[in-house]
């Protein structure tokens, strides 16, 4: 796909050629009537000579040279642009908006707290059916569980009618009783009582752990703590982001203590928690509705839509295919300062085709005048073909040249 920078050139080309080609005729003309004998051999060389010399060739290969180049770049260093136009859009971002769960965080929660609210189901029990239950589901969470109940070497039995609400929880049938686990807001939708928990969620999601309420048949008997440490590179990264003046969002379906713990560690700007994956893209429409350009970074099945929502869709590659799928510019690592790296490659690369279209543009500029014999009456010079060949070779090899110096763009 071209770049948008590229329509506005092909445009450009499209009446560059014609006036090219009446301004070579007017040349042929006036040197015709007024030039100096032989005055057919003087014009035709001059006519001639503005039509070699202005052969838009630097200009045709102003913006392709560098976007292969630029892209060429970014592969080397694990950035695949999947869409041409993303490579100028995300240069124009001004908000950076980020999921959480694999994407700030390594994407692989533990289990670290498991609080039994009843004497009437032991705690390896209430593991065994919650792990049952969520073999099902292929959510970091839910593998969280099946992990933790493996550890401890239980049994898992099978489940049965196993029922998903994205992005708030899941339940089924497990030895003939109903388990379920999920975020506040599912166990709410299911009509269960919350308030006699709610201090045991908010100490636990304030130390930036991720709370889960277990329940059996309608009634809550455990509290989980999941535990997602921050990857490595996020802290840097978005140091590297704010620096350069984006302004970062969280967009989250983790509870909001929980979010805002990870974005003070992060010094994300503003964050929206417990958001499903519909309420994603309504924040980032909302987001683009005040005039803002968006890239939103995701790694899961859930983040899908708003990467196809955004102005640009930047995944992780190692995340599900389905996000790939639906982002244009994906990061084959997990390391973050992948995107920082993409956006000083975006940059770099449409300041190099502004400098080619310049020296293109200039180029003919200078010279057309020249070849068309603007020197001769005052000076005698009249430019040859020849010359005017070897100058309109040159002007392609600089545009070459300057697009390949991307090659040593160096990178974090």
């Amino acid at each position: 796909a071209k770049l948008p920078i590229q329509g506005v050139v092909d445009q450009i080309t499209a009446w560059f050629v014609p006036v090219i080609l009446l301004c070579a005729c007017v040349t042929f003309l006036i040197w015709y009537l007024v030039g100096p004998e032989p005055r057919f051999t003087h014009a035709m060389v001059s006519a001639v000579t503005v039509l070699i010399i202005a052969c838009p060739c630097a200009m045709g290969l102003a913006t392709p040279t560098s976007v292969m180049v630029g892209t060429g770049r970014a592969a080397q260093a694990g950035i695949l642009f999947r869409q041409g136009d993303a490579l100028q859009r995300l240069r124009d971002v001004t908000t950076i908006a980020f999921d959480k769960t694999g994407t700030l965080t390594q994407g692989k929660p533990q289990l670290t707290d498991l609080k039994i609210l009843t004497n009437t189901y032991s705690q390896d029990t209430v593991l065994r059916w919650t792990a049952a239950m969520q073999s099902h589901s292929e959510h970091p969470i839910a593998r969280a569980f099946v992990q933790a109940a493996e550890a401890r070497v239980l049994a898992i039995p099978t489940a049965q009618d196993f029922q998903t609400s994205t992005g708030s929880g899941a339940k089924a049938l497990v030895e003939g009783h109903w388990i379920s686990a999920g975020a506040a807001r599912y166990m709410t939708e299911q009509g269960i009582d919350l308030l006699s928990h709610q201090e045991q969620v908010e100490q636990w999601a304030q130390l930036g752990k991720t709370p889960i309420l277990i329940s059996i048949d309608g009634i809550v008997v455990a509290i989980a703590g999941l535990s997602d440490p921050i990857k490595s590179t996020a802290r840097s990264a978005l140091n590297a982001i704010k620096a350069a003046g984006f302004r970062t969002v969280m967009i989250t379906g983790d509870h909001p203590l929980t979010a805002c713990a990870v974005a003070d560690e992060l010094g994300i700007d503003d964050v929206h928690a417990n958001v499903l994956p519909a309420g994603k893209v309504e924040y980032l429409r909302s987001m683009q509705k005040e005039k803002q350009i968006v890239a939103y970074v995701g790694d899961g099945v859930n983040d899908a839509p708003a990467l196809a929502a955004a102005d640009v869709g930047i995944a992780i590659g190692t995340g599900t295919d389905i996000a790939i799928e639906s982002a244009s510019v994906v990061l084959i690592s997990d390391n973050l300062n992948g995107l920082v790296n993409a956006i000083q490659l975006s940059r770099a690369t449409l300041k190099n085709i502004r400098q080619n279209l310049f020296w293109a543009f200039a180029y003919n500029a200078a010279l057309v005048p020249v070849a068309a014999g603007a020197l001769y009456p005052t000076y005698g010079i009249q430019l040859s073909p020849a010359f005017a060949a070897g100058a309109m070779a040159c002007s392609s090899v600089f545009v070459v040249a300057n697009a390949l110096r991307l090659r040593r763009l160096p990178l974090s």
